[in-house]
């Protein structure tokens, strides 16, 4: 995508040990002298990739990337129907940022991130805003339970067709239920297939309700079975907990993070983390700012999203810790 800064390699890299049985992937690139960022991926479950990089001046920033617990290079992972994910909470993915930090060094750090990301950047800054330079996040949610019934029924007004499809693929008493619930517990079935089957569903669902343009075409990191398993039920596991949060937790904690520079970057036509989340946040937060995208959805394939993320992370680039 043009505007991006040229690909780079991490000059480090590693496995941390976080406790439970979990090792946590780790990489850093840039410059290792440079202002200390954290990337967060969304999902849960999504992993970082390569692209991530490329959001960041590599002479200006020391970039931290890391795999959330049990995706991506992590283990175990969470696509096995045996691993644990009782340890795989919004509290573990915290102390483990925090070991992590520890383990580099740092002392603060910028945290960018979008989706999922958005909801675990705005909790870590509320319990470690001393930890915290600035913020930048795009396609922001906050993993309310008015937004988990918004994106597993409510946007059924949107998709009929689809929704009544993913709908069914829950038993018929399941239906009138917590749908997020009820796929996360057709995704520990001891029966393999009924496990493939809920994942293909979910994610087919996923891949519906981001498209807000007729030039849409499915996401073929769906199409890897084992990416699938791994994301259907991360974000089953978390979206049915509602991330541990209590409702609005993160709107009514925003005015904490004053003082903390921030940039919420979010598409008019999202309708996967409507704008009006962003808007509330912004309004709760002082020293922030909205950037709102009109012709843009949910995350960083549309026009302005990406202009406007490489300004807010060069700005900040000159900015003094």
């Amino acid at each position: 995508m043009g505007g991006l800064y040229p690909d780079i390699e991490p000059y480090d890299s590693g496995m941390l040990d976080v406790g439970d049985g979990n090792l946590v992937y780790w990489e850093t690139c840039g410059n290792p002298e440079g202002k200390p960022a954290l990337v967060l991926h969304g999902g849960p479950g999504s992993g970082c990739t390569p692209g991530w990089r490329r959001y960041f001046d590599p002479e200006a920033y020391r970039v931290v990337l890391f795999d959330q617990r049990g995706c991506g290079r992590s283990t175990p992972s969470a696509g096995a129907p045996n691993t644990d994910l009782s340890v795989n909470t919004t509290g573990h993915l915290l102390a483990d940022i925090e070991r992590l930090r520890e383990r580099l060094g740092i002392g603060r750090w910028l945290l960018f991130g979008g989706s999922w990301g958005s909801t675990l950047g705005l909790a870590y800054a509320q319990r470690h805003p001393e930890r915290v330079s600035e913020i930048v996040l795009f396609s922001v949610v906050t993993t309310t339970r008015r937004e988990v019934e918004w994106v597993t029924r409510d946007m059924g007004r949107v998709f009929p067709a689809e929704w009544a499809r993913f709908r069914d693929g829950v038993p018929e008493a399941a239906r009138d239920g917590d749908l997020a619930a009820a796929y996360a517990d057709l995704l520990r079935d001891p029966d393999p297939a009924i496990r493939e089957q809920a994942a293909r569903d979910w994610c087919r669902w996923e891949d519906t309700h981001v498209a807000t343009s007729g030039d849409h075409h499915p996401d073929p990191i769906f199409e890897d079975p084992e990416f699938r398993m791994v994301f259907a039920r991360l974000v089953t596991h978390y979206w049915r907990h509602t991330a541990w949060l209590e409702e609005e937790e993160l709107l009514r904690g925003a005015g904490g993070l004053a003082g903390i520079p921030g940039v919420l970057v979010t598409g008019r036509l999202d309708i996967s983390g409507p704008p009006d989340i962003a808007w509330r946040l912004s309004r709760a937060w002082p020293g922030s700012t909205l950037v709102l995208i009109d012709e843009a959805g949910h995350g960083t394939g549309h026009s302005g999203m990406t202009e406007a993320l490489l300004e807010a992370m060069d700005r900040f680039a000159r900015r003094s810790a």
